[in-house]
């Protein structure tokens, strides 16, 4: 299976989502709990969206 630049960038976000939203958490900021969330659901979005393209090309 190769990777293109969607799943990175998608990983990446997922990642760095949850982090915000930990940190939100734990720190009682749901501001940035929030951001961290949507982060998060636009990264999988992204590694998916990847993940289809990488099929396709397969194909």
């Amino acid at each position: 299976m190769s990777i293109n630049k969607g799943q990175v960038k998608g990983r990446a976000n997922e990642a760095i989502g949850k982090v915000k939203e930990i940190v939100g958490e734990a720190v009682g900021n749901k501001k940035l709990e929030i951001k961290g969330a949507i982060q998060k659901n636009i990264g999988n979005v992204q590694a998916r969206v990847g993940d289809i393209k990488s099929a396709v090309t397969k194909i």
